[in-house]
């Protein structure tokens, strides 16, 4: 029986497929990341920076708290002020979907109950994220992404 050595064009070959494999699948994850995510927020990211600071002091002026909660076939949004009390907002705005894509994003229809924006939603588990927007009485505006957990 005929003794195989392994010799400079197999170690060549192994080098080749190695770094091959680790390189397409590098692609592939590259190609999924850029696919899925749509990477705009703003239209105009340096007028949007100009009224950042007025902003952001305009709605911490507000002092409200926003958790989100699921349970039961419901997405609830609560709102308080800085005294813990509901707040019902002008306009509210939401788009609920997953941290990752936005294959699954879709807007729930709030409805204020009294004490929170309740709306139905079926949703798997994991993290999903609402990207609200809601106006005060006064016209000042709120936004905030509100991360959602979600266990079965």
């Amino acid at each position: 029986m005929a003794e195989r050595t392994f010799t400079g064009k197999h170690a060549a070959m192994v080098f080749v497929g190695a770094f091959g494999i680790i390189i397409g699948v590098n692609i592939l994850l590259a190609y999924s990341a850029i696919k899925t995510f749509p990477g705009l927020e703003v239209k105009n990211s340096y007028v949007a920076s100009q009224e950042f600071d007025t902003r952001r002091d305009a709605q911490e002026a507000l002092g409200w708290h926003v958790r989100a909660d699921a349970t039961g076939g419901l997405v609830v949004l609560s709102i308080t002020d800085q005294a813990g009390k509901p707040v019902e907002v002008s306009e509210l705005k939401a788009v609920l979907g997953r941290a990752t894509h936005v294959q699954e994003d879709f807007a729930p229809d709030f409805a204020f109950d009294g004490t929170a924006y309740v709306a139905k939603a079926e949703l798997g588990d994991g993290n999903w994220n609402i990207r609200m927007v809601a106006r005060a009485e006064d016209g000042t505006e709120f936004i905030q992404r509100v991360v959602l957990h979600v266990k079965g």
